[in-house]
C-alpha cells in the first residue's frame, strides 16, 4: 500500500487521456475451474501458468488477511509461487521501536512460502515512507545525526536480509528515488547522507546475503521519460563503481483512464541491455467506479499486455500483482472513487483479467 502523498502524486503525474477505441472485450470466463487453451493442455490457474512460461508470478501479501481469511489463504497459495510482504517488511513494521525488533509477521510470509514452494521477494529496505516514529523524529530534532544516521542504516540492512538469508530470491533495495522531473528524491537519505546511500545501501545489502538478488524499485518508470533516464544513468553510475546491483522493478499501477504505457516493454529492453533482471513488482489496474463490462475489458487487455511486454524481454523473471482480490485492495483507500483493480473479485471470483493472463502464450525465444 501506498501512502496517501504517493498515492496523490501518482494519480497527478499521469495526464487524463481518452480510452484507446481498441480495448478488446473478453467475456467473464472461470479459467480457475474450467482453465484455458494453452498450448497441448489447459492451464488450470496462474501457478501452472507460471510453470509453462518460466516466469514467476506473484501477488503482495496482507500477512493479517493470511491469517484470518482461510480462503484467502488457500487461494493464494494455489495461484502464486512467488510472494511478497505488503507492509511486513517495512522498517515500521519490523523495528517499531529501536532495537526491538517485531518479526513475526514477515516470518509468516517466509514460513508460507517454504511450506507451499514458493520464492519470496524482500520489501523494501530504504524507503522514505513509513519508516518509525524514533528514526524520522531524531533525525527531525537532531538527536540522531549523520554518522549515526548511516550506521542505523547499515545495521538495519544488514539485520533484515541476513535474517532472511537464502530465503529470499530478490529484494527491493531503495525504493522510489527519483521525482516525476527525475531529480533525486529528497529524502532523509539524501538530505543526511548524500547521493551515496544508495550504493552503500547495495553493498550492505550484497554482504549480508551475497546470492538474493538486489533491485531498484520505482513507480511511473513504465512511461516517464525524465524518470527513466535519470534511473538508467544511476544504474550506469553504480555499475561503473562496480555496486552490486542486480534487477530493475517496475511498479506498475496503471489504470484504465489513461492510456496504457505502450513502450514499456522498449523500456525494460533498455534495462535489460545493462545487463539487469526485469521485473514487474506490484501491478494492479484501477478504474473509475462503477464497473461495466467494457471497463472489466479495458482492464484485461491491460493486465494481458503487461505480460505480454513482461514476457517479450527474456530478461524479465517475475510478474507480480499487488494483491488479488479487491477484498483487499489497497487502491479504494488512495484513489476517490477507484476501485476493482485486482484480478479476483472480492467474492475471489476471476475477473476478465485473471482469464486473459491465462491465455497469454509465450514468447517465441523465450
Amino acid at each position: 500500500m501506498r501512502p496517501l502523498i504517493l498515492a496523490l502524486a501518482l494519480a497527478l503525474a499521469v495526464p487524463a487521456i481518452a480510452l484507446p477505441a481498441s480495448a478488446t472485450a473478453t467475456g467473464p470466463g472461470h479459467g480457475s475451474e474450467h482453465g484455458s487453451e494453452h498450448g497441448p493442455h489447459r492451464v488450470q490457474d496462474l501457478r501452472d501458468l507460471a510453470r509453462k512460461l518460466r516466469i514467476n508470478i506473484g501477488s503482495a501479501v496482507d500477512v493479517a488477511v493470511l491469517r484470518a481469511e482461510p480462503d484467502y489463504k488457500a487461494r493464494l497459495n494455489r495461484e502464486f509461487d512467488h510472494l511478497t510482504a505488503e507492509n511486513a517488511m517495512k522498517w515500521e513494521s519490523v523495528e517499531p521501536e529501536r532495537g526491538v525488533y517485531t518479526w513475526q509477521d514477515a516470518d509468516e510470509v517466509v514460513r508460507n512460502a517454504r511450506r507451499n514452494g514458493q520464492q519470496v521477494r524482500g520489501h523494501t529496505l530504504v524507503w522514505h515512507n513509513q519508516l518509525p516514529a524514533w528514526l524520522t523524529t531524531g533525525v527531525e530534532n537532531g538527536t540522531i545525526g549523520a554518522t549515526e544516521l548511516r550506521q542505523i542504516l547499515r545495521d538495519h540492512i544488514t539485520t533484515q536480509v541476513r535474517r532472511y538469508k537464502g530465503q529470499v530470491r530478490a529484494w527491493d533495495v531503495v525504493n522510489e528515488a527519483f521525482n516525476e522531473d527525475g531529480t533525486p528524491r529528497q529524502t532523509i537519505w539524501l538530505t543526511h547522507l548524500g547521493p551515496g546511500y544508495i550504493a552503500d545501501a547495495f553493498r550492505w545489502a550484497h554482504r549480508a546475503d551475497p546470492h538474493a538478488k538486489l533491485y531498484l524499485n520505482d513507480y511511473n518508470v513504465e512511461w516517464n521519460v525524465p524518470k527513466i533516464e535519470a534511473t538508467l544513468t544511476l544504474i550506469k553510475q553504480l555499475q561503473a563503481q562496480r555496486v552490486p546491483i542486480d534487477g530493475m522493478g517496475f511498479q506498475g499501477h496503471l489504470g484504465i483512464q489513461y492510456d496504457y504505457p505502450g513502450d514499456w516493454a522498449n523500456v525494460m529492453r533498455r534495462f535489460a541491455d545493462l545487463g539487469l533482471e526485469i521485473a514487474v513488482t506490484e501491478l494492479d489496474v484501477r478504474m473509475v467506479l462503477p464497473v461495466t463490462p467494457e471497463k472489466l475489458a479495458t482492464q484485461a487487455d491491460y493486465y494481458g499486455r503487461a505480460l505480454s511486454d513482461c514476457l517479450s524481454v527474456r530478461a524479465c523473471r517475475e510478474f507480480t500483482v499487488w494483491g488479488f482480490t479487491d477484498r483487499h485492495s489497497w487502491v479504494p483507500g488512495w484513489f476517490d472513487g477507484e476501485g476493482s483493480a485486482c484480478l479476483l473479485d472480492e467474492n475471489l471470483a476471476p475477473k476478465p483479467a485473471y482469464d486473459k493472463l491465462l491465455t497469454t502464450r509465450r514468447v517465441s525465444g523465450r
